[in-house]
Protein backbone atom coordinates (compact mmCIF):
# COMPACT_ATOMS: atom_id res chain seq x y z
CA UNK A 1 0.00 0.00 0.00
CA UNK A 2 1.57 3.30 -1.13
CA UNK A 3 -0.36 5.54 1.18
CA UNK A 4 0.17 8.84 2.85
CA UNK A 5 -1.86 8.55 6.02
CA UNK A 6 -3.98 11.24 7.58
CA UNK A 7 -4.85 11.30 11.24
CA UNK A 8 -8.54 11.31 12.17
CA UNK A 9 -8.03 14.48 14.20
CA UNK A 10 -6.81 16.45 11.15
CA UNK A 11 -9.82 15.36 9.10
CA UNK A 12 -12.15 16.35 11.92
CA UNK A 13 -10.33 19.65 12.19
CA UNK A 14 -10.95 20.35 8.50
CA UNK A 15 -14.63 19.46 8.80
CA UNK A 16 -15.02 21.74 11.81
CA UNK A 17 -13.16 24.56 10.05
CA UNK A 18 -15.26 24.11 6.95
CA UNK A 19 -18.57 24.64 8.72
CA UNK A 20 -17.72 27.01 11.54
CA UNK A 21 -15.96 30.20 12.41
CA UNK A 22 -13.31 28.47 14.50
CA UNK A 23 -9.68 29.11 13.65
CA UNK A 24 -7.76 26.03 12.45
CA UNK A 25 -5.78 25.66 15.69
CA UNK A 26 -8.99 25.68 17.76
CA UNK A 27 -10.58 23.22 15.39
CA UNK A 28 -7.54 20.93 15.53
CA UNK A 29 -7.84 20.87 19.31
CA UNK A 30 -11.52 19.91 19.14
CA UNK A 31 -10.65 17.28 16.57
CA UNK A 32 -8.01 15.77 18.83
CA UNK A 33 -10.57 15.54 21.65
CA UNK A 34 -13.08 13.81 19.40
CA UNK A 35 -10.54 11.20 18.26
CA UNK A 36 -9.66 9.94 21.75
CA UNK A 37 -12.05 7.03 21.46
CA UNK A 38 -10.30 5.81 18.34
CA UNK A 39 -6.94 5.38 20.09
CA UNK A 40 -5.23 7.81 17.69
CA UNK A 41 -5.91 5.44 14.81
CA UNK A 42 -4.83 6.61 11.38
CA UNK A 43 -7.15 6.32 8.41
CA UNK A 44 -6.68 6.60 4.67
CA UNK A 45 -9.01 9.00 2.89
CA UNK A 46 -10.48 8.17 -0.53
CA UNK A 47 -8.32 8.63 -3.61
CA UNK A 48 -7.57 12.26 -4.24
CA UNK A 49 -9.35 13.65 -1.18
CA UNK A 50 -7.60 16.52 0.53
CA UNK A 51 -7.71 17.86 4.08
CA UNK A 52 -6.47 21.35 4.90
CA UNK A 53 -5.40 23.28 7.94
CA UNK A 54 -3.33 26.42 8.19
CA UNK A 55 -0.21 24.38 8.99
CA UNK A 56 -0.89 21.04 7.36
CA UNK A 57 -1.72 19.81 3.87
CA UNK A 58 -1.90 16.10 3.07
CA UNK A 59 -3.21 14.19 0.08
CA UNK A 60 -3.94 10.53 0.66
CA UNK A 61 -4.09 7.79 -1.93
CA UNK A 62 -5.10 4.28 -0.98
CA UNK A 63 -4.24 1.32 -3.13
CA UNK A 64 -5.39 -2.24 -2.76
CA UNK A 65 -4.15 -5.47 -4.22
CA UNK A 66 -1.18 -7.77 -3.67
CA UNK A 67 0.81 -5.02 -2.01
CA UNK A 68 -1.85 -4.17 0.56
CA UNK A 69 -0.94 -5.02 4.11
CA UNK A 70 -3.37 -6.80 6.37
CA UNK A 71 -4.26 -5.50 9.81
CA UNK A 72 -2.65 -7.65 12.51
CA UNK A 73 -5.00 -9.98 14.35
CA UNK A 74 -3.40 -9.14 17.70
CA UNK A 75 -0.32 -7.75 19.42
CA UNK A 76 2.26 -10.51 19.62
CA UNK A 77 5.90 -10.75 20.64
CA UNK A 78 7.80 -11.75 17.53
CA UNK A 79 11.43 -12.74 18.02
CA UNK A 80 11.82 -14.85 14.90
CA UNK A 81 15.36 -14.46 13.55
CA UNK A 82 16.65 -13.20 16.91
CA UNK A 83 19.48 -14.95 18.79
CA UNK A 84 19.59 -15.08 22.57
CA UNK A 85 22.35 -16.04 25.00
CA UNK A 86 21.20 -16.95 28.51
CA UNK A 87 23.67 -17.42 31.36
CA UNK A 88 22.58 -19.27 34.48
CA UNK A 89 20.29 -22.15 33.47
CA UNK A 90 21.03 -25.27 35.52
CA UNK A 91 17.69 -27.14 35.45
CA UNK A 92 14.13 -26.79 34.17
CA UNK A 93 12.66 -25.20 37.28
CA UNK A 94 14.17 -21.74 37.63
CA UNK A 95 13.61 -18.35 36.08
CA UNK A 96 16.43 -18.83 33.56
CA UNK A 97 14.67 -21.84 32.02
CA UNK A 98 11.34 -20.02 32.00
CA UNK A 99 12.86 -17.06 30.18
CA UNK A 100 14.52 -19.37 27.65
CA UNK A 101 11.23 -21.14 27.02
CA UNK A 102 9.20 -17.97 26.53
CA UNK A 103 11.84 -16.52 24.19
CA UNK A 104 11.66 -19.75 22.21
CA UNK A 105 7.86 -19.50 22.15
CA UNK A 106 8.35 -16.11 20.48
CA UNK A 107 10.68 -17.65 17.89
CA UNK A 108 14.16 -16.83 19.22
CA UNK A 109 17.18 -19.12 18.87
CA UNK A 110 18.53 -20.00 22.32
CA UNK A 111 22.11 -20.64 23.46
CA UNK A 112 22.98 -21.33 27.09
CA UNK A 113 25.86 -20.75 29.44
CA UNK A 114 25.63 -23.38 32.20
CA UNK A 115 27.59 -23.19 35.46
CA UNK A 116 30.48 -25.64 35.17
CA UNK A 117 29.68 -27.75 38.28
CA UNK A 118 26.09 -28.23 37.02
CA UNK A 119 26.90 -28.80 33.33
CA UNK A 120 27.26 -32.59 33.34
CA UNK A 121 24.03 -33.16 35.26
CA UNK A 122 22.18 -30.67 33.05
CA UNK A 123 23.32 -32.23 29.79
CA UNK A 124 22.64 -35.75 31.05
CA UNK A 125 19.13 -34.82 32.19
CA UNK A 126 18.46 -33.10 28.88
CA UNK A 127 19.72 -36.07 26.89
CA UNK A 128 17.71 -38.61 28.89
CA UNK A 129 14.49 -36.66 28.49
CA UNK A 130 14.06 -35.64 32.11
CA UNK A 131 13.22 -32.10 31.00
CA UNK A 132 10.90 -33.12 28.17
CA UNK A 133 7.68 -32.28 30.00
CA UNK A 134 8.89 -28.69 30.42
CA UNK A 135 10.34 -28.48 26.91
CA UNK A 136 6.97 -28.66 25.17
CA UNK A 137 6.06 -25.47 23.32
CA UNK A 138 2.56 -24.25 22.56
CA UNK A 139 3.05 -24.85 18.81
CA UNK A 140 3.67 -28.53 19.45
CA UNK A 141 7.44 -28.30 19.14
CA UNK A 142 10.11 -28.72 21.77
CA UNK A 143 12.46 -26.20 23.34
CA UNK A 144 15.81 -26.69 21.63
CA UNK A 145 19.20 -25.18 22.42
CA UNK A 146 21.45 -24.16 19.56
CA UNK A 147 24.53 -24.26 21.80
CA UNK A 148 25.34 -25.14 25.40
CA UNK A 149 28.57 -23.75 26.83
CA UNK A 150 30.32 -24.37 30.15
CA UNK A 151 30.52 -21.04 31.98
CA UNK A 152 31.60 -19.54 35.27
CA UNK A 153 31.06 -15.78 35.19
CA UNK A 154 33.18 -15.28 38.31
CA UNK A 155 36.21 -15.51 36.03
CA UNK A 156 36.69 -12.93 33.28
CA UNK A 157 39.75 -14.45 31.60
CA UNK A 158 41.74 -17.71 31.86
CA UNK A 159 44.39 -15.86 33.86
CA UNK A 160 41.81 -15.20 36.60
CA UNK A 161 41.20 -18.90 37.30
CA UNK A 162 42.99 -20.08 40.48
CA UNK A 163 45.11 -23.21 40.20
CA UNK A 164 42.90 -25.26 42.53
CA UNK A 165 39.85 -24.45 40.40
CA UNK A 166 41.68 -25.16 37.14
CA UNK A 167 42.71 -28.57 38.50
CA UNK A 168 39.21 -29.47 39.63
CA UNK A 169 38.03 -32.37 37.45
CA UNK A 170 34.85 -30.62 36.29
CA UNK A 171 36.67 -27.41 35.41
CA UNK A 172 39.54 -29.31 33.86
CA UNK A 173 37.07 -31.14 31.61
CA UNK A 174 35.59 -27.80 30.51
CA UNK A 175 38.92 -26.05 30.02
CA UNK A 176 39.23 -27.36 26.47
CA UNK A 177 36.32 -25.20 25.36
CA UNK A 178 36.93 -22.43 27.87
CA UNK A 179 34.49 -21.32 30.56
CA UNK A 180 35.51 -17.77 31.44
CA UNK A 181 33.40 -14.82 30.28
CA UNK A 182 35.78 -13.77 27.54
CA UNK A 183 36.17 -17.33 26.24
CA UNK A 184 32.42 -17.95 26.15
CA UNK A 185 31.87 -14.64 24.32
CA UNK A 186 34.46 -15.71 21.74
CA UNK A 187 32.71 -19.05 21.26
CA UNK A 188 29.31 -17.37 20.88
CA UNK A 189 30.73 -15.01 18.28
CA UNK A 190 32.24 -17.93 16.38
CA UNK A 191 29.09 -20.05 16.50
CA UNK A 192 26.36 -17.43 16.30
CA UNK A 193 27.93 -14.27 14.91
CA UNK A 194 25.86 -11.39 16.25
CA UNK A 195 23.24 -11.86 18.97
CA UNK A 196 20.23 -9.76 19.93
CA UNK A 197 19.49 -10.80 23.50
CA UNK A 198 21.59 -11.38 26.62
CA UNK A 199 20.12 -12.74 29.85
CA UNK A 200 21.96 -12.72 33.18
CA UNK A 201 20.31 -15.26 35.50
CA UNK A 202 23.24 -15.65 37.88
CA UNK A 203 23.57 -15.33 41.63
CA UNK A 204 25.70 -16.99 44.28
CA UNK A 205 26.59 -16.13 47.83
CA UNK A 206 28.72 -18.71 49.65
CA UNK A 207 27.68 -17.25 53.02
CA UNK A 208 24.04 -16.44 52.16
CA UNK A 209 22.75 -18.11 55.33
CA UNK A 210 24.92 -15.92 57.58
CA UNK A 211 23.68 -12.60 58.98
CA UNK A 212 25.51 -9.62 57.53
CA UNK A 213 27.21 -8.99 60.87
CA UNK A 214 28.77 -12.45 60.64
CA UNK A 215 29.70 -12.30 56.95
CA UNK A 216 33.38 -12.35 56.09
CA UNK A 217 34.98 -9.95 53.65
CA UNK A 218 35.70 -12.86 51.35
CA UNK A 219 32.10 -14.06 51.43
CA UNK A 220 30.72 -10.56 50.91
CA UNK A 221 32.94 -9.85 47.91
CA UNK A 222 32.24 -13.28 46.46
CA UNK A 223 28.51 -12.51 46.51
CA UNK A 224 29.07 -9.23 44.66
CA UNK A 225 31.44 -10.84 42.18
CA UNK A 226 29.08 -13.65 41.18
CA UNK A 227 25.77 -11.82 41.47
CA UNK A 228 26.40 -8.29 40.24
CA UNK A 229 29.84 -7.66 38.74
CA UNK A 230 29.26 -10.64 36.44
CA UNK A 231 26.56 -8.56 34.69
CA UNK A 232 29.11 -5.79 34.09
CA UNK A 233 31.66 -8.29 32.82
CA UNK A 234 29.20 -9.95 30.47
CA UNK A 235 28.10 -6.66 28.95
CA UNK A 236 31.74 -5.70 28.44
CA UNK A 237 32.35 -8.84 26.37
CA UNK A 238 28.92 -9.53 24.85
CA UNK A 239 27.98 -5.91 24.15
CA UNK A 240 30.20 -5.74 21.03
CA UNK A 241 28.47 -8.91 19.73
CA UNK A 242 24.97 -7.48 20.04
CA UNK A 243 23.03 -5.97 17.19
CA UNK A 244 21.88 -2.37 17.67
CA UNK A 245 18.41 -2.44 19.15
CA UNK A 246 19.22 -5.53 21.20
CA UNK A 247 18.53 -5.89 24.91
CA UNK A 248 19.99 -7.35 28.09
CA UNK A 249 18.21 -8.29 31.28
CA UNK A 250 19.09 -9.55 34.75
CA UNK A 251 17.18 -10.84 37.77
CA UNK A 252 17.15 -9.14 41.15
CA UNK A 253 15.23 -9.47 44.42
CA UNK A 254 13.42 -7.12 46.77
CA UNK A 255 16.05 -7.73 49.49
CA UNK A 256 18.00 -5.03 47.64
CA UNK A 257 15.70 -2.40 49.16
CA UNK A 258 13.82 -4.11 51.99
CA UNK A 259 15.09 -6.05 54.99
CA UNK A 260 14.70 -9.79 54.45
CA UNK A 261 16.12 -11.49 57.57
CA UNK A 262 17.97 -14.64 56.56
CA UNK A 263 18.96 -13.38 53.11
CA UNK A 264 22.50 -12.63 54.17
CA UNK A 265 26.11 -13.09 53.24
CA UNK A 266 26.15 -9.84 51.29
CA UNK A 267 23.46 -10.99 48.85
CA UNK A 268 21.17 -8.06 49.65
CA UNK A 269 24.08 -5.72 48.90
CA UNK A 270 24.84 -7.61 45.69
CA UNK A 271 21.26 -7.17 44.48
CA UNK A 272 21.35 -3.47 45.35
CA UNK A 273 24.58 -3.13 43.35
CA UNK A 274 23.00 -5.01 40.44
CA UNK A 275 20.08 -2.57 40.33
CA UNK A 276 22.34 0.47 40.55
CA UNK A 277 24.60 -0.93 37.84
CA UNK A 278 21.58 -1.54 35.62
CA UNK A 279 20.89 2.19 35.48
CA UNK A 280 24.50 3.13 34.73
CA UNK A 281 24.88 0.31 32.20
CA UNK A 282 21.68 1.39 30.47
CA UNK A 283 23.35 4.73 29.76
CA UNK A 284 26.82 3.45 28.91
CA UNK A 285 25.79 0.39 26.86
CA UNK A 286 22.99 2.38 25.28
CA UNK A 287 25.42 4.99 24.00
CA UNK A 288 28.21 2.56 23.12
CA UNK A 289 26.31 -0.43 21.71
CA UNK A 290 22.78 0.96 21.12
CA UNK A 291 21.23 -1.71 23.34
CA UNK A 292 18.81 -1.60 26.26
CA UNK A 293 19.57 -2.81 29.80
CA UNK A 294 16.89 -3.68 32.37
CA UNK A 295 16.34 -5.87 35.42
CA UNK A 296 13.38 -7.81 36.82
CA UNK A 297 12.70 -8.02 40.54
CA UNK A 298 11.00 -11.39 40.78
CA UNK A 299 8.95 -12.68 43.69
CA UNK A 300 9.81 -15.89 45.58
CA UNK A 301 9.90 -19.15 43.63
CA UNK A 302 10.66 -22.60 45.00
CA UNK A 303 13.51 -23.31 42.60
CA UNK A 304 16.49 -25.48 43.47
CA UNK A 305 18.73 -22.42 43.82
CA UNK A 306 16.26 -20.60 46.07
CA UNK A 307 15.94 -23.61 48.36
CA UNK A 308 19.60 -23.18 49.29
CA UNK A 309 18.57 -20.13 51.33
CA UNK A 310 16.60 -22.38 53.65
CA UNK A 311 13.32 -20.51 54.08
CA UNK A 312 11.93 -20.11 50.55
CA UNK A 313 8.68 -21.91 51.43
CA UNK A 314 8.10 -19.35 54.19
CA UNK A 315 8.63 -16.52 51.71
CA UNK A 316 6.22 -18.07 49.20
CA UNK A 317 3.58 -18.40 51.93
CA UNK A 318 4.23 -14.84 53.15
CA UNK A 319 3.89 -13.49 49.62
CA UNK A 320 0.63 -15.36 49.10
CA UNK A 321 -0.88 -13.99 52.30
CA UNK A 322 0.24 -10.37 51.83
CA UNK A 323 0.56 -9.54 48.12
CA UNK A 324 -2.25 -7.60 46.40
CA UNK A 325 -2.74 -10.52 43.98
CA UNK A 326 -3.20 -13.57 46.19
CA UNK A 327 -1.63 -16.41 44.23
CA UNK A 328 1.72 -18.15 43.93
CA UNK A 329 4.11 -16.68 41.40
CA UNK A 330 4.74 -18.86 38.36
CA UNK A 331 8.14 -18.90 36.64
CA UNK A 332 6.34 -18.48 33.31
CA UNK A 333 5.08 -15.07 34.44
CA UNK A 334 8.66 -13.87 34.85
CA UNK A 335 9.48 -15.43 31.49
CA UNK A 336 6.64 -13.51 29.86
CA UNK A 337 7.77 -10.21 31.37
CA UNK A 338 11.34 -10.87 30.24
CA UNK A 339 10.20 -11.73 26.70
CA UNK A 340 8.40 -8.40 26.52
CA UNK A 341 11.34 -6.40 27.86
CA UNK A 342 13.70 -8.15 25.44
CA UNK A 343 11.44 -7.57 22.45
CA UNK A 344 11.01 -4.55 20.16
CA UNK A 345 7.71 -3.86 21.95
CA UNK A 346 9.82 -2.45 24.81
CA UNK A 347 12.08 -0.41 22.54
CA UNK A 348 11.77 2.72 24.72
CA UNK A 349 12.30 0.97 28.07
CA UNK A 350 15.82 0.90 29.49
CA UNK A 351 17.44 1.36 32.88
CA UNK A 352 14.25 0.08 34.49
CA UNK A 353 13.56 -2.13 37.48
CA UNK A 354 10.38 -4.09 36.73
CA UNK A 355 8.63 -5.89 39.57
CA UNK A 356 7.06 -9.26 38.79
CA UNK A 357 5.94 -10.31 42.28
CA UNK A 358 2.13 -10.10 42.39
CA UNK A 359 2.57 -6.56 43.75
CA UNK A 360 4.23 -7.55 47.02
CA UNK A 361 6.78 -4.74 46.67
CA UNK A 362 4.02 -2.18 47.24
CA UNK A 363 3.04 -3.44 50.67
CA UNK A 364 4.12 -1.55 53.77
CA UNK A 365 2.20 -3.72 56.21
CA UNK A 366 1.97 -7.49 56.61
CA UNK A 367 -1.77 -8.06 56.69
CA UNK A 368 -1.35 -11.45 58.38
CA UNK A 369 0.73 -10.06 61.24
CA UNK A 370 -0.39 -11.13 64.72
CA UNK A 371 0.28 -7.57 65.84
CA UNK A 372 -2.87 -6.56 63.94
CA UNK A 373 -5.06 -8.94 65.94
CA UNK A 374 -7.02 -7.94 69.01
CA UNK A 375 -5.16 -9.01 72.19
CA UNK A 376 -7.64 -11.78 73.00
CA UNK A 377 -7.42 -13.16 69.45
CA UNK A 378 -3.62 -12.97 69.40
CA UNK A 379 -3.36 -14.84 72.70
CA UNK A 380 -5.49 -17.65 71.30
CA UNK A 381 -3.11 -18.24 68.41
Amino acid sequence: MNTQTLSRGHCLAFQICKGSSLRPRQAAYLGSVQRLGSANAEIATPRGSTCFSRRHLTTTRAETGNGASQAPSGLAIDLRGKKAFIAGVADDQGFGWAIAKQLAEAGAEISLGVWVPALSIFETSLRRGKFDANRKLENGGMLEFANIYPMDAVYDTPEDVPEDVANNKRYAAASGKGFTVVEVAQQVERDCGKIDIMVHSLANGPEVTKPLLETSRRGYLAALSASSYSYVSMLQRFGPLMNPGGAAISLTYIASERIIPGYGGGMSSAKAALESDTRVLAYEAGRKFQIRVNTISAGPLGSRAAKAIGFIEDMIRYSYENAPIQKELQAKEVGNAAAFLLSPLASAITGSLVYVDNGLNNMGLATDSQALLQPEKASSK
